[in-house]
C-alpha cells in the first residue's frame, strides 16, 4: 500500500458462479467433477485498479450488475479476489445489506452485541457506545424484543446507528440512506456529512447521482465489472446520467 492511502486496490478480480444459489452441493460437485465450473462463471470485476487517501468521499455509479456491491464487499473484507491485492488500513464499518450481521431470534440489545463484534468493537466499547447507539435509532421500547419483529426500516436505523457510533476510520455505505422515512434519512445524512467534516472515509454506493454529488468529491463508474471512468464526481455522474439518456432513446 502507498504510504498516506487507506484504501488500495490492484489488479483486482473477482469471479463467481452463476445461479450458485440454486445449486445443492452434489450438483456443484457434479459440474466441477465434469470440468464444467467455469463455463458457469462469470466475472463480476475485472482488473480494478484505484487507491483512496484518507477523508476522501468516493461513490460508485453503474447499472445492476456492474460490480459495486461486490467493490465493497471486497473493501470490507467479506470476500476475496480472485486475482490481485485489496489493502485497507484503519477500521471499517460497512452496511452492505439490510440485516446483514443481525440475527432474527436475539433481541434488538443482544444483536447490537453482536455487530458491534463484528465491526471490532471490544465489550466495553460496545458498553460505552450503547447509549448513543439507542438514542441515534430511536429504538429504546423496542431494545429487548426480537429482530424478526422489527420493520426493515427499523432494522436499517439499528445497523446504521451501530455503524456510525463504532467510530470507523472508514464507512462504507451500499444503498442504506434509501430506506426509512424521510426524517430518518435527513439524519443518516447529516451524520455521514459529520463524517465527512472529522476527516472520515467514505465510500458509498447509491443509483442516486444527486445522492453522490451531494456525499462525494470523487466518483468511480463501473460497467459489467469494468472500471470505465475515475474522477471529479460531477464529471462522472454527468457522464454516466449521459449513458443513461443515451440507452433510454428508441433507436
Amino acid at each position: 500500500m502507498m504510504a498516506g492511502t487507506v484504501i488500495e486496490l490492484r489488479d483486482v478480480w473477482k469471479a463467481f458462479q452463476r445461479n450458485a444459489g440454486r445449486l445443492f452441493l452434489r450438483s456443484h460437485l457434479r459440474r466441477a467433477g465434469a470440468g464444467h465450473g467455469s463455463a458457469a462463471r462469470f466475472n463480476a470485476l475485472k482488473n480494478i485498479s484505484f487507491s483512496v487517501e484518507p477523508g476522501e468521499s468516493v461513490g460508485i455509479v453503474g447499472s445492476n450488475g456492474a460490480g459495486k456491491s461486490t467493490l465493497l464487499s471486497l473493501i470490507a473484507g467479506l470476500v476475496q479476489p480472485d486475482r490481485g491485492t485489496v489493502s485497507v488500513k484503519g477500521r471499517v464499518a460497512a452496511l452492505l445489506e439490510l440485516g446483514s450481521g443481525f440475527h432474527p431470534d436475539l433481541t434488538g440489545a443482544e444483536n447490537v452485541g453482536l455487530n458491534a463484534a463484528l465491526l471490532g468493537l471490544s465489550r466495553s466499547e460496545t458498553r460505552r457506545a450503547y447509549g448513543a447507539i439507542v438514542e441515534f435509532a430511536e429504538l429504546a421500547e423496542f431494545m429487548t424484543e426480537p429482530l424478526r419483529t422489527y420493520s426493515a426500516g427499523m432494522a436499517m436505523r439499528l445497523a446504521f446507528s451501530i455503524a456510525v457510533n463504532a467510530s470507523p476510520d472508514i464507512l462504507l455505505i451500499d444503498e442504506v440512506l434509501a430506506v426509512g422515512d424521510q426524517a430518518f434519512q435527513a439524519k443518516c445524512m447529516e451524520r455521514v456529512q459529520e463524517f465527512r467534516r472529522q476527516g472520515k472515509t467514505i465510500v458509498c454506493v447509491s443509483h442516486s447521482t444527486e445522492l453522490i454529488g451531494r456525499l462525494c468529491s470523487r466518483s468511480l463508474w463501473l460497467d459489467r465489472g469494468d472500471l470505465l471512468l475515475d474522477g471529479p464526481a460531477a464529471d462522472v455522474t454527468d457522464a454516466y446520467r449521459g449513458r443513461l439518456r443515451s440507452d433510454a432513446t428508441p433507436r
